[in-house]
């Protein structure tokens, strides 16, 4: 890793990886609508000042990585794309399966299948490990300082929903919260 940030136009650049995202909100986009409007926040989410401002934040963010990336030369052909194509690939992996099960679980349910017994958020985990991808692929500290920001925001909103969805859910998103792990873990019995 260079301490002088790389910064080049060039077709294989950590682009690609980003395009992850906006494929899979373009695929929200086509499902239909009471699907779509599970993916983003809650209806009944209230977004106070703190709420919003963490929201507008975290996309300030990943604006400011997608816009990165396109400048961002991946190492190809090294030890560091490698590694970081295959973090990236459990990312994408986590984001596919995530949205298959936010498809699948109906309107009023609160989403605990899927992927979402081994995480309560495998939407942010995906793009934790999409980041970090990026970062190790093209062996970049300031992505990898981007990456542990959005981490950061992300640990904030997760804990916002969380606590929506005590309220909405009551006992049955309790005894979820006792048995799943916020980020990645082995599900508990119960």
């Amino acid at each position: 890793m260079s301490l002088v940030p790389a910064f080049e136009i060039g077709v294989w650049n950590a682009w690609w990886f980003m395009c992850v995202f906006p494929l899979q909100w373009m695929l929200v986009i086509i499902i239909p609508r009471h699907i779509a409007e599970k993916t983003g926040h809650p209806a009944g989410l209230k977004q106070d000042r703190k709420g919003k401002t963490i929201g507008s934040l975290t996309n300030i963010v990943w604006i400011i990585a997608t816009l990165y990336s396109i400048f961002l030369p991946l190492q190809t052909g090294t030890a560091w794309f490698y590694a970081g194509l295959a973090v990236f690939i459990i990312g994408a992996i986590i984001l596919i399966s995530a949205t298959l099960k936010v498809y699948q679980t109906a309107a009023d349910a609160p989403f605990t299948g899927g992927i979402y017994r081994f995480s309560r958020h495998p939407m942010y985990l995906s793009m934790f490990f999409v980041y970090a991808g990026v970062s190790i692929a093209a062996a970049s500290w300031l992505f990898l300082f981007i990456t542990i920001i959005t981490f950061f925001l992300q640990s904030l909103q997760a804990i916002r929903e969380e606590n929506y969805c005590l309220e909405r859910y009551g006992d049955a998103y309790r005894a979820y919260l006792g048995r799943t792990s916020r980020w990645l873990g082995i599900p508990k019995p119960g």
